[in-house]
């Protein structure tokens, strides 16, 4: 956990057009009850997929 928050994936930042892997991995995580967000890592050009503090624990 870093900031609070817990990295689930990495994702490069140039992946081909169209292409969303990382958006597609965090859809996957909240389908199972994890409240993933993507965000964008400028310093290592890489799309993370997180949840937030507390909420990194599955819910079920």
């Amino acid at each position: 956990m870093v900031n609070g928050r817990t990295v689930l994936g990495r994702f490069p930042a140039g992946g081909p057009r169209g292409s969303r892997p990382a958006e597609e991995f965090a859809h996957a995580r909240r389908l199972e009850g994890r409240p993933a967000e993507v965000v964008m890592d400028l310093a290592t050009d890489t799309f993370l997929v997180i949840v937030r503090g507390s909420e990194a624990t599955v819910r079920r």
